[in-house]
């Protein structure tokens, strides 16, 4: 056995992209918004891609961790575009290959253009391909974080962006061609070369300058933009293979309790990505003095009575690996434990199966496993005060 397939658990659950090697060679760059669960996805492959096919013949894996989905999209493609791996290569499509492009206007502007249409003389700057990508939302996120114009210098009259605080004045004449550049060229173009931590240091100069100027305006949007940047909120960026846009029915369940007063617990069914409230149910715990897990088991018991309900194809619960082990010692389905890390934004997941659609839809998870926690506390709320007012 290759011994990388004996480390699967050192791999981190963080944003990144893997780099797999054959003999010392780069042959293929992925993307992932969890390394360690999506690396582990090539251990049974669903599909015939090549890199899967093939996947015997990688001797080594490397790893880098982003602070985003979207800085993994970035570094991908400048990995692509530096070493052109001969899987990704073998993998390329014309219809699923873009590229982001900045006009040669005066105040130019970010465009998305296909491969097929690509013509580099027609452009300032080229960045790309962009693989399995959806490039739209990502083109949207840079518009906002680096105020990218996209009106017509001179209107005269203010754009909408404008009004909005998401531009910095092109329309009504209040920012020059070198201002321009300056200020949103050439900080666009940094993130675009996975240059960030130069970025945000040159952002943190040009702040401290202009509030010695007293422009505080200035000095807040600067401050605003580096905090983003620092924190970028993914959501979903990355697109899906055709075969793994499945719709799955998905249960979340979540246990509430004010100590032995009050416990319940709450099942909520998606289709996808979209809740069926018509099908969720509460429950009230009826054995006192038991743990979140016994509580958890109980629910789940009591679940399976019903037989009129449809089983689902996953289930989502907040929680580790008690949790799950629970859940998967009455259900013969696969169970997807999401716990809440120290800080919201971070989720450590506790998943043991080896579905692609798990892996690339860790978004749609976690949102049943938030819907799952709401569902409960409103129950649990509502419960305490009808026993206040009896």
């Amino acid at each position: 056995m290759k011994k990388w397939r004996e480390n699967i658990s050192k791999i981190p659950q963080k944003s990144g992209i893997y780099l797999f090697y054959e003999k010392g060679k780069l042959v293929y760059v992925g993307k992932a918004t969890s390394l360690r669960v999506r690396i582990k996805s090539y251990l049974n492959p669903k599909t015939n891609r090549p890199i899967e096919v093939l996947i015997d013949k990688i001797d080594e894996v490397k790893w880098k961790v982003t602070d985003s989905v979207l800085e993994a999209i970035i570094l991908e493609s400048n990995y692509i575009k530096k070493f052109k791996p001969k899987y990704n290569v073998k993998e390329k499509d014309d219809k699923s290959w873009s590229y982001l492009v900045l006009t040669k206007d005066n105040f130019p502007k970010l465009d998305v253009v296909r491969e097929r249409n690509l013509d580099y003389k027609k452009y300032k700057y080229v960045f790309g391909p962009y693989v399995g990508v959806k490039i739209s939302e990502v083109s949207k996120l840079l518009h906002k974080l680096f105020f990218v114009s996209r009106c017509s210098p001179d209107n005269k009259r203010a754009c909408f962006d404008y009004q909005i605080n998401r531009c910095l004045g092109v329309c009504t004449g209040e920012i020059t061609k070198k201002q321009y550049n300056d200020l949103v060229i050439q900080p666009l173009v940094l993130f675009l070369k996975g240059k960030k931590k130069r970025l945000i240091n040159q952002l943190e100069k040009k702040m401290r300058q202009v509030s010695l100027e007293e422009n505080y305006e200035e000095a807040k949007r600067l401050r605003n933009q580096i905090i983003v940047l620092r924190k970028i909120v993914d959501f979903p960026l990355i697109l899906f293979k055709k075969e793994e846009k499945i719709e799955k029915r998905i249960e979340g369940y979540d246990v509430s309790n004010l100590g032995d007063e009050i416990i319940v617990g709450s099942m909520v069914v998606f289709m996808g990505a979209k809740p069926i409230k018509s099908e969720y149910k509460k429950f009230r715990v009826k054995r006192k003095g038991q743990s979140d897990v016994d509580s958890l088991k109980e629910i789940i018991s009591r679940r399976l009575k019903h037989k009129e309900w449809k089983l689902p194809d996953l289930v989502s619960v907040d929680g580790g690996k008690p949790q799950v082990n629970a859940i998967k010692s009455l259900f013969s389905i696969d169970v997807v434990g999401i716990a809440k890390g120290k800080k919201r934004d971070k989720n450590k997941i506790v998943y043991f199966g080896n579905d692609n659609w798990v892996y690339e839809n860790m978004d749609i998870l976690i949102s049943v496993r938030d819907e799952a926690h709401r569902f409960a506390i409103n129950y649990q709320r509502n419960l305490k005060i009808k026993k206040t007012f009896k």
